[in-house]
């Protein structure tokens, strides 16, 4: 029934990925749409979206998903925000940016020394071959970062889900009167 007519291609959908159609800013509203109408109270939302939003500020790239349902779940906030807020936040765009600011607060949390030590250019197989250069800073400055991401994005969350879900209260009570009123002439 909500199918496409014609399945997309993988190329487009990457694209479509990458850089969506419709915009970025109608792309937003449709987050939004989604997670104000989400099963659950503003307050479990709110948690799973801060549990995924932290998440994606950590260097497991490939884990963030996973991580950020079982914390949520653990936490008894909601996986479906939780897995949201981790494409949101931890995406092709901003991967690079926050892999390089938790490198940096690790670095300094270390102290200076550790910044000296990497080569001009940092490839996947260097990662592999001196882990503890990068991967040490990255996994301690996330700690402090995903802390903040968390705090910053619970508390407005849950104040942007609740008056979501207060605005769609009040419409469907508009729409009852509306019809009372009706079905009496």
């Amino acid at each position: 029934m909500f199918r496409r007519r014609q399945k997309q291609s993988l190329l487009r959908h990457l694209r479509e990925f990458f850089w969506p159609s419709i915009g970025f800013a109608r792309s937003s509203r449709y987050l939004a749409h989604r997670i104000g109408r989400m099963p659950g109270t503003p307050n479990s939302i709110a948690v799973g979206f801060s549990c995924g939003a932290a998440v994606a500020c950590t260097p497991f790239v490939g884990f963030h998903l996973g991580i950020a349902l079982v914390l949520a779940w653990i936490v008894r906030g909601s996986p479906l925000a939780a897995a949201i807020a981790t494409q949101i936040v931890g995406n092709p765009w901003t991967i690079p940016f926050i892999l390089l600011g938790i490198y940096r607060v690790g670095a300094r949390m270390l102290g200076e020394s550790s910044l000296h030590r990497l080569p001009a250019e940092v490839h996947v197989s260097y990662i592999f071959h001196h882990p503890m250069q990068v991967m040490l800073p990255m996994a301690l400055g996330s700690i402090p970062v995903a802390i903040a991401v968390w705090l910053i994005s619970f508390f407005p969350a849950r104040f942007l889900v609740s008056r979501y879900h207060l605005r769609r209260k009040l419409r469907r009570r508009g729409d009852r009167k509306s019809t009372r009123l009706n079905s009496s002439h």
